[in-house]
């Protein structure tokens, strides 16, 4: 995720562009996202096509698009229904973009979706460790919430412009719930009686835990710590149905499941409390230790997905915002729910936590007796307990079946390009491309993320590669007859022409929302979709074989996902000033993409970078 030239004075959080000021969280300071003109965003689209496609399947897609774009055609008649939806809406795409690639989506939650973020292993390996630390975090994450709902949460600023704050409020007591075409996000925090519990699970059990006091105040740290202890006590066996493992289901399969579970009366009162729940608390056993490095992959991928039936996945429920995991062993991290959740405000909250898990618990626990911590029960009949099973085979396909790299690059950081005064961001960019075009001995498309916060209501955009330019650099790069200095200018030109694209997307001028707009504007007057979204040109545009985040941090974390396609990358990084994290996925089932491949080849690849920039001889 791309956040450029942020404000001077913001905090050292990572991804965190909290400026000092204080001031509540006025929405309105934050202008309408624009809609971009039509002619940019066509003339925009063909450009992104040229790398990618022949010169004569381009002439075709050309021809395509100025019928599309022509003064009074089809392309101006959708643009003025998205101008006019601008002016009636908050946000003319954020809800159409939620609806599209979250709730409509079929897929899994698991791994294709929610991203997880494993951070620094905690410097502990017993079960007592376990609960301090969870007792810590929940305080922390109370601590957020009420720093939120009071106002106290300063707004965040981008290039001296304010941030839409919207996102923060819906973090908590929020859950998606699965329906038979699409699904819906239910947000709970503003119903009459606000829910004053987390959901905390162990052994594939659940638990109510109220985390406020009968007085409203919230419980210190101690009195979490001894209900924690409480809840250990009452959930020794793992001999218990993994009820969350439906979650993890194709989202239909799991809709007509949850309505078959919702008929019970007590299974309508367990779930309900999960997803009304402020967030869930997952209390995992230990991954096994093998190599740091291995162990590195392992542990993102147990925040992931909890590593299997016979492991934690069972101590998941993937429709829920918020899910923070403790391992016994010292892991931690947080897995999210996109529909609701963006990786800003995220990195926001976890930067408190890392701040508050710092400072010692000042509170002294009131001396009352707590109520006990109320175990959620289900009903389990024939036919749920085969759902649950066939739950639990296609989870494990799904887990054997993803591909999970962690490495540390250690040779250099952020502070080498900018030394050479290119992006870091972009610098890495060209990177991707370069190592999928020496695997795969062609570019593909990929796309990063970029904020719209600037916006109100404003989510995210995609920045696409490869672009001419970064293809001319590709090319040249391994013939040993083109020079080191027009190397070196090729591959400038490459990193300023992907800085150009982040700076237009930043501005709310990317392509790819209008795009999606435009079509689904099309689909919602009643109309055939225009023929340039029939055009396998854009089907090949959107086949995005490298999804890439960056998310930058001060503390040695690292985000994992799943690739987008079949036979596509997702690849993950977080810059430090000299080093880099990054997570590379891949599926086993594609035989042309291997994860460990890919990640050995940009290892490589950022060598050869270096060398380029700073030869040895």
């Amino acid at each position: 995720m791309i956040f450029k030239n942020i404000h001077p004075r913001t905090c050292r959080a990572w991804l965190s562009l909290v400026s000092p000021r204080q001031e509540p969280c006025f929405y309105s300071t934050v202008p309408p996202q624009p809609v971009p003109p039509l002619t940019q965003t066509l003339q925009g689209y063909l450009r992104a096509l040229e790398p990618l496609l022949p010169p004569e399947e381009i002439n075709h897609t050309r021809r395509m698009v100025q019928e599309f774009g022509r003064p009074g055609g089809l392309g101006q008649q959708l643009q003025e229904g998205l101008e006019r939806r601008a002016r009636l809406t908050k946000n003319w795409v954020s809800d159409l973009w939620v609806q599209w690639a979250y709730l409509e989506s079929r897929q899994p939650l698991a791994v294709h979706s929610n991203p997880a973020i494993s951070l620094p292993r905690r410097d502990y390996n017993d079960w007592r460790s376990q609960l301090l630390f969870a007792s810590k975090l929940i305080a922390a994450v109370l601590d957020f919430r009420a720093k939120v709902n009071s106002g106290q949460l300063p707004v965040e600023y981008m290039r001296g412009k304010p941030l839409c704050m919207e996102l923060y409020p819906l973090l908590f007591s929020s859950s998606r719930i699965p329906g038979p075409k699409h699904d819906y996000v239910a947000h709970y925090s503003n119903s009459r009686r606000s829910p004053t519990h987390i959901t905390v699970v162990r052994n594939y059990q659940f638990f109510q835990l109220e985390v406020y006091n009968s007085d409203g105040s919230r419980m210190t740290e101690s009195q979490i710590h001894s209900q924690l202890h409480r809840i250990r006590s009452q959930s020794w066996k793992t001999d218990k149905e993994p009820m969350g493992i439906l979650t993890s289901e194709h989202r239909h399969t799991w809709g007509e499941a949850y309505n078959r579970l919702l008929k019970d009366k007590l299974n309508q009162e367990s779930v309900r409390m999960i997803e009304t729940g402020l967030f869930s608390l997952c209390l995992d056993s230990p991954v096994m230790r093998i190599s740091d490095e291995k162990y590195a992959s392992r542990k993102a991928a147990q925040i992931l997905h909890g590593g299997g039936t016979y492991s934690n996945s069972g101590n998941r429920w993937f429709d829920k915002t918020l899910q923070f995991v403790v391992g016994e062993d010292g892991s931690w991290g947080l897995l999210y729910e996109q529909a609701t959740a963006e990786g800003p405000p995220i990195a926001n909250l976890l930067h408190h936590i890392l701040e508050y898990c710092e400072t010692p618990d000042p509170k002294r626990a009131p001396l009352v007796p707590l109520p006990m911590p109320k175990k959620l029960y289900f009903h389990i009949d024939r036919d749920i307990k085969r759902d649950i099973e066939q739950a639990k085979q296609n989870l494990d396909i799904l887990i054997n079946d993803l591909d999970v790299h962690v490495f540390n690059f250690k040779r250099f950081g952020k502070e080498l390009p900018k030394k050479h005064s290119l992006s870091p961001n972009s610098f890495i960019q060209v990177a991707l491309q370069l190592s999928y075009y020496r695997v795969h001995s062609e570019v593909c498309p990929a796309c990063d993320i970029a904020s719209q916060r600037m916006f109100r209501g404003g989510r995210t955009e995609y920045i696409r590669s490869p672009t001419n330019q970064a293809l001319k650099f590709i090319l040249a790069f391994d013939d040993r007859t083109v020079s080191r200095e027009a190397k070196l200018e090729l591959l400038r030109e490459a990193v300023d022409a992907y800085s150009e694209l982040t700076a237009q997307a930043l501005r709310g001028h990317g392509i790819d929302r209008h795009l999606l707009g435009l079509k689904l504007q099309a689909i919602e007057e009643g109309l055939s979709i225009p023929k340039i979204f029939m055009d396998t040109a854009y089907g090949l545009a959107t086949h995005w074989k490298l999804r890439t985040g960056q998310v930058p941090t001060n503390t040695d974390s690292v985000m994992c996902f799943g690739p987008l396609v079949p036979d596509g990358y997702a690849v993950c990084y977080n810059p430090q000033a000299d080093h880099v994290h990054f997570a590379v996925t891949a599926f086993n089932c594609c035989e042309e993409t291997n994860a460990e491949t890919m990640a050995r080849t940009l290892k490589e690849t950022l060598c050869d970078l270096q060398e380029l920039l700073q030869p040895t001889v």
